[in-house]
């Protein structure tokens, strides 16, 4: 298991294989970020879930990367904490040397509720 996203996620399960890779994350409630993120009604930030994807990213590319381009960024539902059944998939090419274009979803059971598309660039 790892953590990612300043203690938001727990990742319980990580794939990869040919340009694809799957993640089963727990979303931990006792992270600091709840208390101000909102008050009563806690949710995951979307920065947070962006920062998951370049997270996962990293680990199964083994390098640094930052977001170059985001071609499109969609917020379709809240993530709580408690959640336990969000699936990260994660399809990526290498368009360049140092380039990857990747498309990314987050769903909680059937309902999506995070979409990526966008570049990404080592280094």
């Amino acid at each position: 298991m790892m953590e990612q996203g300043n203690n938001i996620f727990k990742i319980l399960d990580l794939s990869h294989s040919d340009g694809k890779a799957e993640a089963v994350i727990m979303v931990k409630g006792d992270s600091e970020i709840f208390k101000g993120h909102f008050p009563g009604q806690p949710v995951v930030p979307g920065a947070c879930m962006l920062q998951l994807v370049k997270d996962v990213l990293e680990t199964v590319l083994k390098s640094k990367l930052r977001l170059k381009k985001a071609q499109q960024i969609k917020f379709m539902n809240v993530v709580v904490p408690g959640d336990d059944q969000l699936r990260l998939s994660i399809s990526f090419t290498n368009i360049e040397d140092n380039l990857f274009s990747v498309q990314a979803n987050l769903t909680n059971n059937d309902a999506v509720c995070f979409k990526l598309q966008g570049i990404f660039v080592t280094g």
